[in-house]
C-alpha cells in the first residue's frame, strides 16, 4: 500500500496545510522562529506519528485478538538537539485498558512494539532522500 502526503504553505505564511487525502492537518513554525505557531511544527509530528502509528497498532491487534480496549493513552518524549538538529532518542510509555486480563494487555502492547510500522521504521533508518526539485514564477 502506497502512501503520498502533501504540504501547501497558505498565503504566503510559513503555515501550512499538510494532506493525506481528505485528511488535513496544520504544520507551522512557533512564532519566535519566524512562523506564527499556528499547528504542529516537524518534531513534534514525528513523534505524534509514533504515538498514532502505536495506538492504531494497538486497536487494530486487539480486535484481531477479540480484546476491546477502554483506554488507550500513548505519551512520546524525546528532544532535537546538534546541528542539524536531530531527534535524540525517543522514548514512549503506553496506558491501557480492556476485557483482558493484565497479562494479556502487557502481551498486546509487548506484540505492537515488536511490530508497529512507524517505530520500526525510525529503528531501522528508514533512508529518507530528496527526489526532486521544481522551482515556479513566484
Amino acid at each position: 500500500m502506497g502512501f503520498e502526503v502533501e504540504f501547501r504553505n497558505v498565503g504566503g505564511e510559513a503555515a501550512a496545510i499538510g494532506s493525506a487525502g481528505p485528511y488535513t492537518l496544520v504544520v507551522d513554525r512557533p512564532a519566535d522562529s519566524g512562523g506564527r505557531g499556528l499547528g504542529f511544527n516537524g518534531g513534534q509530528l514525528l513523534y505524534l506519528a509514533i504515538g498514532g502509528c502505536v495506538s492504531n497498532d494497538l486497536f487494530r491487534e486487539a480486535h484481531a485478538k477479540d480484546i476491546r480496549l477502554t483506554t488507550v493513552r500513548v505519551v512520546v518524549r524525546g528532544n532535537f538537539s546538534g546541528e542539524p538538529a536531530v531527534s535524540e532518542d525517543i522514548a514512549y510509555e503506553v496506558e491501557i485498558a480492556g476485557n483482558a486480563t493484565r497479562e494479556q494487555l502487557e502481551e498486546l502492547v509487548s506484540h505492537v512494539d515488536a511490530i508497529a510500522e512507524i517505530p520500526n521504521s525510525v529503528r531501522r533508518g528508514t533512508q529518507v532522500k530528496l527526489s526532486g526539485v521544481r522551482v515556479v514564477p513566484g
